[in-house]
């Protein structure tokens, strides 16, 4: 059976706040149950430490 319409989950992109550019994380949400932006404390390899990566479009 063939859904209509976008999917449920989708895939997004998230990019370091503090060194833009130097680190990025691609992942899957559900669109339903997380309708704003994702933020998620990532680690950034070139500053080694974590840090706060949130979703770009």
């Amino acid at each position: 059976m063939a859904r209509k319409g976008k999917e449920v989950r989708m895939k997004v992109t998230l990019e370091c706040t503090e060194a833009p550019g130097t680190s990025r994380y691609s992942t899957m949400k559900n669109r339903r149950n997380t309708p704003a932006r994702l933020q998620l404390k990532k680690y950034n390899a070139k500053l080694r430490k974590h840090t706060l990566h949130r979703e770009i479009r």
